[in-house]
């Protein structure tokens, strides 16, 4: 007699994952599992992307402790048998609005849908940061986990409007997102491209673009083009992959952009929970409430 399933969950892909049971061993991508974190579901294990190195990296990680948490490597170093040697019964993946799960290689997410389920959840320039939240709440949700606790809500309500009024206060500001690649280059994000930028520019703060061109989510380009764009406050990638802005003291057009702009660390793969968008939209209204005002 065939099982009877008793959990499922549409994924984004329009795939649809089924279990006989709720699952409650999980093995995530590290911003999906930070974001599950954050409504109570701590990952069995944790995989990284091409661009991750031997360790998990802290800046996808949010409130998710890392010690005790097992890590299985990083994009083509991700082994299936390892993932399910590991005893999972879910594993938890991202993807930037195609099929392809996000850090895994193709054939690696391949053999493991065919032996356990999978949930592929979009998180990239096709979804509304509120959405790509909202997909996560429900996920947990489907796991037996509770919405996330009231104050993260508030929190977040009151990140917004604190967001909303810094932005009415600094009218011409410009924030800038970019990623160190080394002193003689600079990707800068798109902002269109991110869903965590659209909601900075949903709620009314000035957001610098670069020129259009080749790159969908990043122009990559000098320091100097950076620069012109003539920035107030810089969202610094800080992920592993990123080139260490302390290396970049002594590069004339970077030094130029630290002499007049405040910085802020930034991760483009923000875990996607109340908790961690509230810390986001509260970092940028502080410094967006510390520009001077334009004469």
């Amino acid at each position: 007699m065939a099982q009877r399933t008793q959990w499922e969950f549409l994924d984004d892909r329009g795939r649809l994952a089924s279990a006989p049971h709720i699952p409650s061993r999980l093995i995530t991508y590290i911003q999906a599992g930070a974001a599950l974190f954050d409504h109570g579901l701590r990952p069995a294990g944790l995989f990284g992307s091409a661009h991750d190195g031997a360790g998990p990296d802290p800046a996808k990680a949010g409130d998710l402790p890392l010690d005790g948490t097992p890590y299985l490597g990083s994009g083509p170093g991700v082994d299936a048998d390892t993932v399910l040697a590991a005893r999972p019964d879910l594993v938890v993946a991202v993807t930037y609005g195609s099929e392809q799960v996000y850090g895994l290689d193709p054939d690696t997410a391949k053999y493991l849908e065919e032996r356990l389920p999978v949930v592929v959840l979009d998180v990239g320039q096709g979804r509304s940061l509120d959405e790509v939240r909202d997909r996560f709440g429900a996920l947990a949700r489907s796991l037996g986990a509770d919405p996330e606790p009231p104050p993260a809500g508030s929190a977040l309500a009151a990140a917004r409007a604190r967001l909303r009024a810094a932005a009415d206060g600094a009218v011409g500001a410009r924030v800038l997102a970019l990623s160190p690649a080394g002193p003689d280059g600079v990707h800068i994000a798109r902002p269109e491209a991110w869903p965590d930028l659209r909601a900075l520019s949903r709620y009314g703060v000035g957001t610098a673009a670069p020129e259009p061109g080749a790159g969908v989510n990043w122009s990559t380009t000098d320091w100097g083009a950076a620069g012109r764009l003539e920035p107030d406050v810089v969202l610094a990638d800080v992920r592993s992959n990123a080139f260490p802005l302390e290396r970049l003291r002594g590069v004339a057009d970077w030094d130029a952009i630290e002499s007049r702009a405040r910085l802020l660390p930034w991760t483009p793969e923000l875990p996607p929970s109340a908790a961690a968008h509230a810390r986001f939209f509260d970092a940028v209204a502080e410094a967006l409430e510390a520009v001077e005002p334009s004469s």
